[in-house]
């Protein structure tokens, strides 16, 4: 009697395992069980760095990265009006460019990285939550710190610098952004009320040059970032015939 061979191996899925059954053979006549393991995928996440030096304060993974992106960009004309002919075709900066991402993460399934341990299992999502709130508050110190100059009689010239934030979509898109919205919706939660389950809705928009300067890190990370465009538009070779343009 022949048995089939059965091969384990690593699924992109949420599962993380799928059984596959091997093609049938009769020179084969033990059962073997191989694991074949594979690279995991890469996770997109948001990466906190600071902003001065670019230390690396903490990173914040997506736990499964989203099915849909939304992307938008608005560019930065000079003439506003109908009847601007000198103006038309004049930019004055980068587009204001804003991504909405729509996450999902769940307490059951939460990814553990090689380099770190995993989340406490019995806080839920507070970490993965907490991670990406605290990309919008200042730090408990720096409040301190405020209210110590404050109780002195001395007043800060500059609020408190958050920590630079960076969205990283793949080895191509790794740019500086900045939360515009944030929502998060609980969805089911364990027996002391941790949230185990939640989605996240967040719209950030990337920083450029114009907001930074070219001496900021950021600035330097958008500049990257558009120059990886440019010469990605560069390597499409098509000619007005491909739209059946014959010249004006």
């Amino acid at each position: 009697m022949t048995r089939r061979r059965i091969q384990l191996s690593r699924s992109v899925g949420e599962t993380g395992l799928l059984f596959r059954a091997a093609p049938d053979t009769s020179k084969t006549p033990e059962s073997r069980l191989s694991l074949v393991s594979s690279p995991s995928p890469p996770r997109g996440g948001f990466v906190f760095l600071d902003p001065e030096q670019g230390r690396v304060l903490r990173v914040a993974p997506f736990q499964y990265n989203p099915d849909t992106l939304t992307r938008t960009l608005q560019p930065q004309g000079i003439g506003g009006e109908a009847g601007d002919r000198l103006e038309a075709l004049r930019l004055k900066g980068p587009p204001h460019e804003t991504f909405k991402i729509d996450a999902e993460f769940d307490a059951a399934d939460q990814l553990q990285l090689v380099t770190g341990a995993a989340p406490t299992a019995s806080a839920g999502l507070f970490g993965a939550l907490s991670a990406l709130e605290t990309a919008v508050c200042p730090s408990s110190a720096q409040l301190a710190h405020e209210n110590d100059m404050a109780s002195q009689g001395m007043l800060q010239i500059a609020p408190v610098e958050a920590p630079l934030m960076v969205l990283v979509l793949g080895r191509r898109r790794v740019l500086p952004v900045r939360i515009t919205d944030f929502t998060i919706t609980e969805e089911a939660y364990d027996g002391e009320l941790n949230p185990i389950r939640a989605k996240v809705g967040m719209s950030v928009r990337v920083l450029t040059v114009d907001d930074v300067g070219f001496s900021h890190k950021a600035g330097a990370l958008y500049i990257r970032y558009q120059q990886s465009k440019e010469r990605f538009a560069a390597l499409i070779g098509y000619g007005p015939g491909a739209v059946g343009y014959t010249g004006i």
